[in-house]
């Protein structure tokens, strides 16, 4: 099949662009005629991480420490860009102004004030596409368990929990990085840039925060600098927040998201849950291919095993037996973007701008509310 080609930049060449590269590269793994992505510029100001792209593919025509350069290439329609927090006020305006289609990851601005610079971007480019990025929701089990919502299957919703959880930093030892200073990150800390993967999946499903209660921890105060002194780690390692929320009676209910990058015994675990009346399920990506639930009725109550397999929203060359990953979900959001970008409807949207002014606006009450010690109304 002759798919028709999006020509990319990939602005910021480290771990996300990689991977982004990665899935590009197996494109042939889709079966579904969608527009594939090429890389055809790179951006990054290190030199090492632009020659692994130029290394590994023969598409790749401008390698430049200047993303600017890229922006001004008529044969480049469409940008991912991955680079830290503080950059993405200027980035992301300057890529909606040169006319190219935008994948960029969260926050989506450094705070408030910064998403709100993008947005009045896209208000003043009103032809041009922008998602956010956020892969969790598109692994098969978890859009099996968005499915049975959207059939009714849960009944009245009880409870809603979703959270985002590393042990990344669980050594003390271990080098700062730029994502624990608020310079680079920002003042939210690990809600700033695990939030949106917490929030994707409640608010498509329409539980939008109406109050929050927040708790945020800053546990390890200083980490090695890499130089043989010790730097302030002035961000938050772990945040959770307990929020109220409406379900479809219109009655309030518990809505909690946490997103913690000091967590034992979590390598990388997301993970939804959803309680109602009828029945109840939950996600983790510790067993991705695969969900518990419950009925709700009568006094006995047991959790089953439901094995959902490479089933996913988009269809591959793998048959269903097997297993779906991190870099397969990945791959599917990409996708998703690709056909959204072209006028196609997908059954589960990635992350939208308008999406993250709500998460903009979760994120500044929850800082409120635990520095005043309040809970505050979301409006």
């Amino acid at each position: 099949m002759n798919k028709k080609k999006i020509r990319f930049a990939v602005i910021g060449c480290g771990l996300m662009g990689r991977e982004f590269a990665s899935a590009a590269a197996r494109w042939c793994h889709l079966t579904k005629d969608i527009p594939a992505p090429e890389i055809v510029g790179v951006s990054d100001v290190n030199e090492n991480a632009r020659n692994w792209f130029t290394d590994n593919f023969d598409s790749v025509k401008y390698s430049t420490a200047d993303y600017r350069e890229l922006l001004a290439k008529d044969d480049i329609d469409a940008v991912y860009c991955a680079v830290p927090h503080n950059l993405h006020e200027q980035f992301y305006v300057d890529i909606i102004n040169s006319g190219k289609a935008l994948l960029g990851e969260k926050p989506f601005g450094i705070d408030k004030a910064a998403n709100e610079k993008i947005m009045q971007a896209i208000k003043e480019n009103p032809n041009s596409f922008v998602r956010c990025c956020s892969e969790f929701p598109y692994y098969p089990a978890m859009q099996t368990m968005i499915n049975w919502f959207n059939e009714g299957k849960f009944g009245k919703i009880l409870e809603i929990h979703c959270g985002f959880n590393h042990c990344s930093d669980m050594d003390p030892n271990k080098p700062i990085n730029w994502k624990r200073m608020v310079k680079f990150n920002g003042e939210y800390g690990c809600l700033g840039d695990l939030g949106i993967h917490t929030q994707h999946v409640p608010f498509r499903l329409g539980f939008k925060p109406k109050t929050v209660r927040a708790h945020f921890s800053n546990i390890v105060k200083e980490r090695p600098d890499g130089k043989g002194g010790m730097a302030e780690c002035d961000t938050f390692d772990n945040c959770t927040l307990f929020c109220t929320t409406l379900n479809k009676e219109g009655d309030e209910i518990p809505m909690t998201l946490e997103t913690k990058r000091m967590c034992p015994g979590s390598t990388n675990r997301w993970f939804f849950e959803i309680y109602g009346m009828d029945c109840s399920a939950r996600f983790s990506s510790d067993d991705a291919n695969a969900f518990y639930y419950t009925s709700s009725w009568g006094k006995e109550q047991s959790w089953n095993r439901i094995i959902i397999g490479y089933k996913p929203m988009l269809p591959t060359i793998t048959g269903p037996i097997f297993e779906f990953g991190f870099t397969d979900a990945i791959q599917q959001q990409i996708a998703a973007f690709m056909l959204e970008y072209s006028g196609v409807k997908v059954p589960f949207g990635l992350f939208t701008p308008e999406e993250t002014v709500l998460s903009h606006t979760l994120a500044t009450a929850a800082l409120k509310s635990f520095y005043n010690k309040t809970v505050e109304v979301i409006d």
